[in-house]
């Protein structure tokens, strides 16, 4: 998963402590908790964006606070430190569960915090509505910028800041002409889009139920309520875990968390070897019962906001989403042990997949939720090697995007030798903040996007560990959205 190259440098610039693996409640959308501070060997502050900050760090006091509602009932709230510096920072969150909906995100007070003291303004908001936000997330975002040019004044540089689905949110500010924004941050970010987000999830379900349950009449779409997903993904979960007793059965649930992008890391102070298919087994299965859970839930809420459910198997022929698979060898050498035929598997999962999309829910999540990859401004994106929420893969198909619409240039993609979703420290928050008003100030990314340049500019903010590392992310096999015609191709309708 990361080359040796990449391990050597991360252990000359730090010495990090891993978060531990994320359980249902963690994976919540919001980010656990920050991992624990780490020993750091010191690095030469040489980047400009490591300059930036290690040299304007303050004790600035909050100057302005300032809060209001926009016309869709969206809350937002700005934060003007004294010695504001001009610049601002639009922040996005991410998915949130239940009723309450304040404009303010726990997870990313911190790096708010630490983002005043050294001269920024932040602006956030709250969305119009809690959970799969995107019909009115962007736009509550252009208004709360509006609100602060109205209230503050005109900031000299913008800079759209978002975790996990607001990772997409600021991705999608990037596309927006009328966003008015200089440069993006995707953070952990959702960046295949709510289509794909859909459907690699609904790709594992369907591997479980068809080859570790066949035969039972297993839902996986079109919900009535959040009580009947959570019981077909408990069904789903308690397959898994009895599955792993036997060799065919550990076989078959490394293909089904291979199909659904499960994380390959989940303890330890590296992630395993890249052909340890035993040990990334167990890694998956760490995830997937609490991550079934969460996507078959959320996916009541996306179903409502989008007219109906945009995930779909019919027609998708499994054998080839495994042929593009980084991970295909694992599986086979699984298959191999326990005396198994895994094409005659993956025939049994194309055979019985059956589950159709509604074209409403299609046609509104290519309108709301999906980036182009047409980008106006230069855009940073930053992302764990192990999260089991928004897989790192999703990286390697944004770029693909990227580079299909001609804006390669504008895209630097950087990673954090981590387990867990958005477990990002302030110091590597400050960095990609950093790097993003360097590459605004000089025209160009230089090193600053670099590891190495983002390892040293978040050593040199003072504030905690980081453990940047270079990395290739594999494919992205479930794509659905960049293979469609008029309403997702001839599968599912």
């Amino acid at each position: 998963m990361t080359s040796n190259a990449a391990r050597r440098l991360t252990t000359q610039l730090t010495m990090t402590a891993l978060a531990l693996p994320l359980g249902v409640a963690s994976l919540a959308g919001v980010a656990s908790a920050a991992p624990a501070p780490a020993q750091s060997i010191s690095a030469p502050a040489t980047s400009t964006s490591a300059r930036t900050f290690a040299a304007t760090t303050s004790t600035n006091p909050v100057d302005r606070h300032l809060t209001g509602t926009l016309p869709d009932g969206s809350t937002w709230q700005i934060d003007v430190p004294a010695g504001w510096n001009g610049k601002l920072v639009l922040f996005s969150h991410g998915f949130r569960t239940g009723t309450d909906n304040p404009s303010f995100d726990a997870g990313w007070a911190p790096t708010s915090a630490a983002l005043q003291e050294r001269g920024w303004a932040v602006a956030q908001s709250s969305y119009a509505r809690t959970g799969w936000a995107l019909g009115s997330a962007v736009d509550d975002q252009i208004g709360t910028l509006s609100e602060f040019k109205r209230l503050v004044g005109e900031p000299t540089r913008t800079v759209a800041v978002g975790r996990s689905m607001g990772g997409l949110v600021s991705s999608l500010l990037a596309e927006r002409p009328d966003a008015d924004i200089d440069g993006a941050v995707s953070t952990c970010g959702l960046l295949g889009g709510g289509l794909n987000l859909n459907n690699y999830q609904l790709d594992g379900a369907q591997a479980i139920a068809s080859l570790l349950l066949p035969g039972e009449p297993i839902k996986l779409t079109k919900f009535s309520s959040v009580s009947e997903a959570a019981a077909s993904a408990q069904r789903l979960g308690d397959a898994v875990t009895a599955a792993m007793a036997t060799p065919a059965g550990r076989a078959r649930v490394s293909l089904a968390a291979t199909l659904m992008n499960m994380a390959r890391w989940a303890t330890g102070d590296m992630p395993p070897a890249p052909r340890d298919a035993e040990a990334i087994l167990k890694a998956q299965v760490s995830y997937l019962p609490g991550t079934l859970i969460m996507a078959m839930t959320r996916r009541v809420d996306i179903q409502q906001v989008s007219g109906g459910d945009s995930g779909w198997t019919k027609g998708v022929d499994y054998a080839r989403l495994l042929a593009r698979s980084g991970q295909r060898a694992n599986v086979a050498t699984l298959y191999r042990a326990a005396g198994l035929d895994l094409r005659k598997d993956l025939d049994t999962i194309t055979a019985t997949a059956d589950v159709t999309a509604d074209r409403a829910a299609i046609r509104w999540m290519l309108r709301t939720s999906v980036p182009t990859g047409k980008l106006r401004v230069p855009v940073l994106t930053t992302h764990t090697l192990a999260d089991p929420a928004a897989p790192v893969e999703y990286q390697s198909e944004y770029a693909a995007k990227v580079k299909r619409a001609g804006r390669s240039s504008l895209l630097k993609q950087a990673y954090v030798q981590r387990v867990g979703h958005c477990t990002f420290t302030v110091a590597e928050n400050l960095a990609a903040v950093g790097a993003m008003d360097a590459r605004l100030t000089t025209g160009r990314w230089g090193r600053v996007a670099t590891t190495r340049g983002l390892q040293e500019a978040a050593l040199a903010t003072g504030t905690t560990t980081a453990a940047f590392v270079d990395d290739r992310p594999e494919p992205f096999v479930n794509d659905r959205a960049d293979r469609m015609t008029r309403w997702g191709g001839r599968h599912g309708h």
